[in-house]
């Protein structure tokens, strides 16, 4: 069956970096595009970056803009959040999510998710 599971969250103080890793499993990762959300604590889950099957569009939320690059390795079948200046705001536990063909923002849209990684950033 299909698996996501990702990697790499923790405790962190303002301003610092982290990267978050997701091994995929049980798909054909190519055809996949691939997308990060969050949700914090009290909020609904939000977008945060995609991008696209073989990784030439990519696509953020205008809160990481800037700060947090996704990439991914589709012969590793990986997918990354690069998360730089880290902001207390940015807490919350992150989420990698597949979507069959297309790179999309709304979570509706995704197939499959990973079962979360949390990010804590201290001030």
């Amino acid at each position: 069956q299909v698996q996501l599971v990702e990697s790499g969250g923790e405790l962190v103080q303002a301003g610092n970096s982290l990267r978050l890793a997701c091994a995929a499993s049980g798909l054909t990762f190519s055809s996949y595009a691939m997308g990060w959300f969050r949700r914090a604590p009290g909020k609904e889950r939000e977008f945060v970056a995609a991008i696209s099957r073989g990784g030439v569009s990519t696509n953020y939320a205008d809160s990481v803009k800037g700060r947090f690059t996704i990439s991914r390795a589709n012969a590793e079948n990986m997918v990354y959040l690069q998360m730089n200046s880290l902001k207390p705001e940015d807490t919350a536990v992150y989420y990698c999510a597949a979507n069959y063909l297309a790179l999309k923002r709304e979570s509706r849209e995704y197939d499959y998710w990973g079962q979360g990684t949390q990010v804590t950033v201290s001030s």
